[in-house]
């Protein structure tokens, strides 16, 4: 790790100043992520601008719906007795994140703009376009186990790792974003992350400087039955090899509303209208679950070693389905 400087911001505009007039200063909150780059030297920053004294807190329901402050830590959210009882997928995706320690120091906003965990990404012996750009792609042909299936280019298919964003995603979640000169903008989640297309190195709509301020997530009948699963090599402190965020309105037996967004197979959190369009007005019956979660991979791209996520997705998907429509 290279020697850096350290500024601790109590004003939202000195901070994003800061990080904006400078080619490599960085914020920081819980840390949880960036420092292991550094420590590896994926990414290096000349200084450091902790937030953590700005005023980007609290956890409250509003008339546009649950408010979250992006430097909320994870195990509160997660615990949280509004998170619980109305958006029981996001509270689930949190308290599956990680480990009790991880989660009492990484922020909301931070989880949200994690990078990915591919192995290529993370060791610099080789080449990787979202480090250098044009340098290449070696998972393609390489080791590509855990990589995505959904979103990829030929520039890149590293996987998004996050399991929160999945959950937000599928809820129609909107952040409130500040930039240096204090004004703010809205952006629904959905449209938060980008695709690598020709430009992996680009990986969210988030300007030079600017940070995440808040979440909201609408209050909706999908929202509060709504369920988290993820599948992943071992119960604890694994990222998922496929995950699904499902949120179901169902009335009569028949699906009012549905949100579904997957994680673990996407180059982004990949939210599925797809399928969201074939359970909406459909039978909450397997069949139905079935021909959603096909239409969910339609465009699934494997490569050699990921190949079984396809089916993986799949059946995570009917079994977050069916398990949310039989509780």
């Amino acid at each position: 790790m290279n020697n850096f400087t350290y500024l601790q911001a109590t004003q939202a505009k000195e901070a994003t100043a800061a990080v904006r007039d400078s080619k490599d200063a960085a914020f920081i909150a819980g840390g949880t992520t960036l420092l292991d780059l550094m420590k590896l030297n994926v990414e290096n920053h000349g200084q450091l601008v902790d937030i953590n004294m700005l005023a980007f807190k609290g956890i409250e329901q509003t008339s546009d719906g649950l408010r979250i402050g992006a430097l909320e830590r994870m195990s509160d959210v997660g615990e949280n007795p509004l998170v619980l009882q109305n958006y029981p997928a996001v509270s689930q995706s949190l308290l599956l994140a990680a480990s009790p320690q991880l989660r009492n120091m990484a922020s909301i906003g931070g989880n949200l703009l994690q990078r990915t965990r591919c192995g290529y990404f993370r060791d610099t012996a080789f080449p990787c376009n979202k480090r250098q750009p044009g340098s290449g792609c070696p998972a393609q042909d390489g080791e590509n186990r855990g990589l995505a299936i959904l979103g990829t280019s030929k520039s890149c298919i590293a996987t998004f790792p996050g399991d929160l964003a999945v959950a937000l995603v599928a809820l129609d979640a909107v952040l409130l974003l500040e930039n240096a000169k204090g004004k703010q903008r809205r952006v629904p989640l959905v449209d938060f992350h980008l695709l690598p297309g020709t430009t992996p190195q680009k990986e969210t709509v988030l300007e030079p400087g600017e940070l995440i301020v808040s979440v909201t997530i609408p209050a909706a009948a999908h929202a509060r039955k709504s369920t988290y699963l993820k599948v992943r090599d071992r119960t604890s402190y694994a990222y998922a090899l496929a995950s699904a965020a499902v949120g179901l309105d169902v009335q009569s037996g028949t699906i009012r509303s549905a949100r579904v967004a997957l994680g673990g197979v996407g180059t982004k959190p990949w939210r599925s209208l797809a399928a969201e369009k074939i359970l909406t007005g459909a039978p909450a019956t397997e069949a139905t679950f079935r021909a959603a979660a096909a239409a969910a991979v339609r465009d699934a791209q494997p490569r050699e070693q990921n190949r079984f996520k396809v089916e993986l997705a799949q059946n995570t998907l009917v079994r977050a389905l069916t398990e949310l429509t039989t509780a």
